[in-house]
């Protein structure tokens, strides 16, 4: 996941589109090594999550070689205080992932407003990154920036054991969220994130060689454009044309 993330972006920019990468400032990332320095103009706002402010920094750093910019979503209670990603150090799912998850994604909408961007297509990687579809398809389907935005999921060999603790779907809801847009996230295993982001999203990529076998056979009932794990090193044009058709599927 981390090399896709690193190589795809810019083998897709070279390609003559335009990208803006967006991932957690996890609290094992390097701030100095890294050179990260916050975006004043993107950060001072809070997100409200079950009722509770939660401040949103952003930070950004470069990479130089391939001419790019990552924007990390930053909190100290989520992420930078945390010196892990979303397995403590030993090795347990940490129990505030649900909000967590919620306040990384939500970051990424409000970062992206705040730079007046509007992204033809949203590429989600991974079940961090679940909610992602739900909040572009309902909690903001009628803002301009993004209602015409074409939502992509890459499913990967990253499950986790039991469930997103209960409650998950009032901290989740956004006004124009229905009942039965909902119903996937009352306490929420990685099967159902992983459905219920492939219901709402526009096209799917298969981003390992083994995937969560009920996953898969989900996928079969659901004609999504769907594209195939891609083991060769031309995966880039393959993403490429893939992005194409998504954009001219009405």
């Amino acid at each position: 996941m981390s090399l896709l993330g690193r190589n795809l972006p810019q083998a897709i920019q070279e390609q003559g589109k335009e990208i803006r990468i967006f991932m957690p400032r996890y609290g094992i990332i390097n701030e100095r090594r890294n050179q990260l320095h916050e975006v004043i103009r993107l950060s001072g706002m809070n997100l409200i999550i079950n009722d509770t402010d939660h401040p949103l920094i952003i930070k950004v750093a470069s990479i130089q070689k391939a001419r790019m910019q990552i924007y990390f979503i930053d909190n100290d209670d989520f992420f930078s205080k945390k010196k892990y990603t979303v397995f403590d150090q030993n090795g347990k799912f940490c129990e505030d992932n649900d909000y967590r998850s919620i306040f990384f994604n939500r970051g990424v909408i409000e970062a992206v407003r705040k730079q007046n961007w509007s992204p033809d297509i949203v590429h989600c990687s991974g079940w961090f990154t679940a909610l992602m579809p739900l909040f572009i398809k309902r909690g903001f389907k009628d803002n301009p920036l993004f209602n015409e935005s074409k939502v992509i999921y890459s499913i990967y060999d990253d499950s986790f054991q039991g469930n997103i603790r209960a409650g998950f779907e009032k901290k989740v809801k956004l006004p124009g969220m229905t009942t039965k847009d909902l119903k996937y996230y009352k306490d929420p295993s990685y099967v159902d994130l992983t459905k219920a982001a492939i219901d709402f999203s526009d096209g799917i990529i298969i981003g390992s060689e083994k995937i969560n076998p009920e996953i898969a056979e989900y996928l079969k009932t659901c004609n999504k454009p769907t594209l195939e794990y891609q083991a060769s090193e031309n995966y880039a044009d393959v993403y490429n044309d893939f992005y194409d058709t998504i954009l001219n599927t009405k």
